[in-house]
């Protein structure tokens, strides 16, 4: 419930949490979080609107309450099901649905809330029923934090709306009436029927202090509440109560949907289960916030909230037979006594808060496990280190303006989103009825499955007969050269048949196109579909059906490794593409453009876009290094760090010592001086360029993917070993499957900067451009020499020489991130390419010969072919040479 939710919430933001809201609906709520500090956005009811939020901007997920199902719809695909989502669930609505589900053969709901609650990294229950309730769901994400403020909520709800209503006279009870209430554990167990037999016998001895005109009536009324009861439970507790003296009537078991009436009548409570509960019970939470007087046994969890004569009364569980005494002691004259009456206000007092501290210290040490922190962040107190006065209450002071509090903090049924997707599913059937079939039909079903599996495997077998008879039978074979024809004949006609769509078209003449890598479906709403963009799928899984965007495991096979997947980002996407780049991108320059910077809304507008285009088309900065995305903008950057400081701020304090080996054992030099003094990175006010949101000419992209080659090589020579087994590297606190994709962010700056590229930033809105770290400005501050093309090239061709000639059987991660070419490549492929030709020659030359030495056979000798019959019998001879 949002009282809850905001209790926890402000304890949270004191420990150094920060906030922010998500909620399906605006209403008074919306001003107590924002009075917190904590910023509101509204989320449409769309299923398939929430897809417009980042959830990887936020290190975890708190959802409250089964109604904000619809987020689900994107924390379910990649790359959010990586976020950890803590999910409460209050409600009882959805289990008692179960059954009927299934009763009904609704199993695609029952599904689907499966797949919902198997998301979440914990589901927390208030209490120790619901998770017994929920088991037909359970994926082994189960929690319990004992405590709700929706007990004290329930009842203070319940007198607001029935304050004129007399519930006596809806049970039959007269006002004279004395009614005690028996409750229990909502757990079935062997010794319940037992216990509640002991606490009538109990009670018997006060039926001398209620006389009655009539015999086989009686003032003192006793009630039981319990949940599933049999007819033979109940009849044995009849029989029980008569022995002991009460009339016939007095003693009878109320219903569970009676509860608050009940409640409200009784003039005590008993709680007479014995069972030791991990939990304060909620119905003497519920009993104390009416004001009633509680007598309970002296159970650990019980002791420890009930201080006995305080707010409550106790007796011992070992000895029932004791109860009567406490009930002496708590009434006089047929009444509650007057200590009694101020034992029972006391409670009401100390209901309204109970178990605030326990909930809201476990919702912080659950955080405390489940969320993992980047390292750029400060770490908030610990469980622990929670002043007192901070978790000692919950917020009710928040609430105290608002109007019809009973609205808002309701107990959150969740019948309205259970009500939509029924609806969804009856619409879903009757657009497709064989979907929803009868008992009946399912079982002809199975018989029809079990016909249609043995045809099939007559089928097969058939088939395979007629295969063996084919091959064995003489078959008309053609020579090669058909075979070659009928190929190309078909590719032909297939190219012929291929559209190539608008986009497409566009695109071909334009000098420019920037790619969005992405990786699932959760990034889809976050990519453009103009024809100035394309896409570039991480993985062959989660691409937009119809979309030209790029399969980049297919261009670069390493990508089907998911743990360089994950380690590159979306590194892997440049690689991809500068692998054999010509078959695929056919423009002047190249741009990228990061989907998480769109969801931030820091992406090109159409003016920008404009101003890039005129830049590149008038070469107004010649080969330069466009950006958008700024340093001292971004949310990491709290302090306006220097480059340097940023990268080890986000690496866990190690960017440049990780950058230094790697420089090291790219070049094969040892350092003599300081990182920042070999690769300097000025802080002249100017900024640098972060979320690999750029543009810059084609070639030069080529000449930095050569670059980063082999610095990432050298990053996974490094690190690999260690992150590889352990899931630990230098680079961050925790265990992290990214490892140095944070360093691979920024150090396009570093290259840009070194290889004497201009540096422009254009103002994502207005398209406005500023130079950024003056060319003019860097000389002496640059070394050119590490990062010229000639010196890359040189070593490119190095390790491709050595790959080609060595053929080196270590784990080396260079040859897999694109081509391996090298100048004796070509020369040995020319050389070759030559003699295959020279040799077709000779074939052709030795072919010629063979047939004109060819021997001719000479004439063998006359043969006479005979006349035709003749009627004359006349003689013709005819001579035919053979």
């Amino acid at each position: 419930m949002q009282l809850q939710m905001l209790s926890v919430a402000s304890v949270l933001e004191a420990m150094g949490y920060e906030m922010k809201v998500f909620s399906l609906e605006d209403g008074p709520c919306g001003n107590i979080w924002r009075a917190i500090g904590a910023p509101v956005s509204i989320l449409p009811e769309d299923a398939n609107l929430p897809n417009s939020v980042d959830w990887l901007d936020y290190d975890g997920i708190l959802v409250n309450s089964i109604e904000a199902r619809p987020v689900f719809s994107s924390l379910l695909h990649e790359p959010f099901k990586s976020v950890p989502v803590i999910w409460t669930v209050h409600e009882y609505s959805l289990a008692h649905r179960i059954k009927e589900y299934n009763a009904s053969g609704m199993l695609q709901i029952i599904d689907a809330w499966k797949e919902v609650f198997s998301r979440a990294n914990v589901i927390v229950f208030p209490n120790y029923i619901l998770p017994v309730m929920y088991a037909a769901f359970d994926s082994g994400n189960y929690f319990v934090i004992p405590g709700s403020p929706s007990e004290v909520f329930q009842a203070d709800n319940f007198i607001a709306n029935h304050y004129h209503q007399d519930a006596r006279i809806s049970l039959g009870l007269s006002p004279k009436d004395f009614v005690i209430v028996i409750v229990g554990t909502p757990f079935s167990y062997g010794a319940n029927l037992m216990e509640e037999t002991l606490v009538l016998q109990a009670i018997g001895p006060l039926l001398q202090q209620y006389h009655s005109e009539n015999i086989t009536d009686s003032e003192l009324k006793v009630k039981i509440f319990t949940g599933n009861i049999t007819e033979k439970h109940k009849m044995v507790l009849e029989s029980v109560a008569l022995s002991v003296g009460f009339p016939r009537g007095a003693v009878e078991h109320v219903a569970a949907g009676d509860k608050h009436n009940l409640l409200r009548t009784a003039d005590l409570v008993i709680y007479g289960s014995c069972l030791e509960e991990q939990s304060f019970p909620s119905v003497l939470v519920q009993a104390m916030s009416l004001e009633k007087l509680v007598i309970a046994p002296d159970l650990a969890i019980v002791r420890k909230h009930i201080d006995d004569g305080v707010n409550g009364l106790l007796f011992p569980k070992k000895n029932i037979g004791m109860l009567t005494q406490v009930l002496l002691r708590a009434l006089s004259n047929g009444k509650v006594s007057v200590s009694g009456q101020k034992i029972a206000s006391v409670g009401k007092v100390y209901a309204k808060n109970l178990m605030a501290s326990e909930t809201i210290e476990g919702y912080a040490v659950l955080l405390e496990n489940v969320i993992k922190f980047p390292t750029d962040v400060l770490s908030p107190l610990t469980a622990g280190e929670i002043p007192l006065a901070l978790k000692q209450e919950w917020k009710w002071h928040l609430f105290e303006d608002v109007k019809h509090l009973h609205r808002v903090n309701g107990s959150l049924s969740g019948y309205k989103i259970l009500q939509k997707l029924e609806q969804e599913w009856h619409s879903n059937l009757m657009e497709h009825p064989s979907v929803g079939t009868s008992k009946i039909s399912e079982a002809f079903s199975a018989i029809a499955w079990e016909e249609q599996r043995a045809n099939e495997v007559l089928d097969i077998k058939r088939k395979m007969e007629e295969d063996e008879l084919k091959d064995r039978s003489d078959q008309v074979h053609g020579t090669w050269e058909e075979v070659y024809r009928n190929v190309k004949r078909v590719e032909r006609l297939k190219n012929e048949l291929h559209e190539r769509d608008d986009k497409e078209l566009e695109r071909t003449g334009q000098l420019l196109c920037i790619y969005e890598p992405f990786f699932g479906e959760g990034t889809w709403p976050f990519l453009h579909q103009g024809s100035l963009y394309r896409g570039v799928g991480l993985s062959s899984k989660g691409r937009r059906p119809g979309a030209d965007d790029i399969d980049a495991s297919s261009r670069l096979p390493l990508l089907n490794n998911v743990y360089y997947r994950d380690i590159l980002g979306e590194f892997g996407a440049f690689f991809a593409l500068a692998n054999r780049i010509d078959r695929i991108h056919k423009n002047s320059w190249i741009g990228f453009q990061s989907w998480r910077v769109t969801a931030r809304k820091e992406n090109l507008s159409e003016n920008a876009e404009s101003a890039i285009l005129e830049a590149i088309q008038s070469q107004k900065h010649g080969d330069a290094f466009y950006f958008w995305v700024r340093m001292d903008q971004d949310p990491r950057n709290h302090a306006n760090k220097d480059f340097w400081s940023f990268c080890d701020a986000i690496n866990a304090g190690n960017c440049r010592l990780a950058f230094s080996e790697a420089f090291q054992r790219m070049y094969g030099v040892q350092l003599d001086h300081e990182l920042d003094s070999l690769l300097y990175m000025p802080s002249d006010g100017d900024t640098w360029s972060v979320m690999q949101s750029w543009v810059l000419p084609t070639r030069s992209f080529l000449e930095f993917v050569m670059f980063s080659r082999m610095f990432v090589d050298a990053l996974d020579a490094q690190m690999y070993d260690k992150h590889h087994r352990t899931g630990h590297c230098i680079l961050s606190l925790h265990k992290d499957q990214h490892c140095y994709s944070r360093l691979l962010e920024v150090i396009v700056n570093v290259w840009a900067f070194h290889s004497a590229r201009r540096m422009v930033y254009v103002n994502p809105e207005t398209g406005v451009m500023q130079e950024q770290h003056q060319l003019s400005g860097r000389r002496g501050q640059m070394s050119v020499q590490w990062f010229s093309y000639a010196t890359l090239k040189s070593m490119d061709e190095e390790l491709a020489e050595e790959f080609d000639s060595d053929h080196p059987d270590r784990r080396w991660l260079w040859p897999q991130t694109g081509e391996v070419f090298w100048q004796g490549l070509y020369e040995r492929e020319r050389t070759m390419r030559q003699h295959e030709k020279e040799r077709r020659k000779q074939q052709s030359r030795d072919k010629i010969q063979r047939i004109k030495k060819r021997a001719r056979q000479k004439t063998l000798g006359k043969y006479i072919k005979p006349p035709p019959e003749d009627i004359g019998g006349s003689n013709h001879t005819m001579t035919v040479d053979l």
